[in-house]
């Protein structure tokens, strides 16, 4: 989410804030005063602040409280029952910009929202954009996000929900693709494991079933040099990369320090 600064100042009285501040740093919100500040500003009315103080006292996101989420500088929106794109997803779509930086066809595959494909449109200019995902709620939510950009979001699973003229044509690849072992999603922060589609969040056993069935099919959809992307986890990042090699790709593992992500990048020859 943004910080206080970028959000306009709502009309709200000093005591009227310090209330919201204090009710959410009683629910265990930590950063209670930048919270209150972004509820303050979606609320019209006294009603409709008690009302979304409700909801993030109850443990909603703060993103679904509000109703957007900041993607790499673009307010993107969210639903109930939509994956709340992550800051740290923003550096894959730096390594997808660096490694494709004049890329004409992109497809946001597992797109939930669609930030990511949002974001490359946003960077790259006029781009053929394709997005999809398996949960109708998802496409809903990213047609509403792609659609200054002419985006084109399809229902399905992974590869079968692309039209086919874009097989052998897509510069950028990005697949955002589950990853939390199955037996850790219980693990997980309420936020995500209470208010988020177990779809969107579980990738099976080991936590790569999604990954490999992306790296498998991959090339095929590839331009000659095209690239796809995918973001996984420290532990899971060597397991990742033998998979994307396996598949015939040119493969290296991106890591930032900063937003602790780690991106595997895969290039066709």
């Amino acid at each position: 989410m943004p910080s206080p600064s970028s959000v306009s100042p709502s009309s709200s009285s000093p005591s009227s804030r310090d209330r919201v501040v204090a009710e959410l740093r009683a629910a265990g919100c930590v950063f209670a005063e930048d919270e209150a500040e972004l509820i303050l500003a979606a609320a019209r009315t006294p009603d409709e602040v008690a009302a979304l103080v409700a909801r993030r006292v109850a443990g909603l996101p703060l993103e679904l409280v509000v109703g957007w989420a900041e993607f790499r500088g673009l307010r993107v929106t969210v639903e109930p029952g939509v994956f709340v794109p992550r800051r740290r997803t923003e550096f894959l779509v730096e390594q997808a910009l660096a490694q494709a930086p004049g890329a004409t066809v992109v497809v946001d595959l597992c797109c939930g929202s669609g930030a990511v494909g949002a974001a490359l449109a946003a960077a790259l200019g006029r781009v053929e954009l394709h997005a999809a995902d398996i949960d109708p709620a998802a496409v809903r939510c990213a047609r509403r996000n792609l659609a200054a950009a002419g985006g084109q979001v399809h229902t399905g699973d992974l590869f079968e929900a692309l039209p086919g003229e874009v097989r052998g044509r897509v510069d950028i690849l990005a697949a955002n693709v589950p990853y939390v072992p199955s037996d850790e999603i219980g693990l997980l922060p309420a936020e995500a494991r209470d208010h988020e589609p177990r779809a969107a969040l579980d990738g099976g056993t080991d936590g790569l079933d999604v990954l490999r069935r992306v790296a498998a099919q991959a090339p095929r959809w590839l331009a000659p040099g095209g690239c796809v992307l995918v973001e996984t986890s420290g532990q899971q990042a060597r397991a990742a990369v033998d998979a994307f090699a396996r598949a015939g790709l040119t493969t290296r593992l991106a890591f930032s320090g900063d937003l602790h992500a780690h991106v595997v990048i895969g290039v066709r020859p």
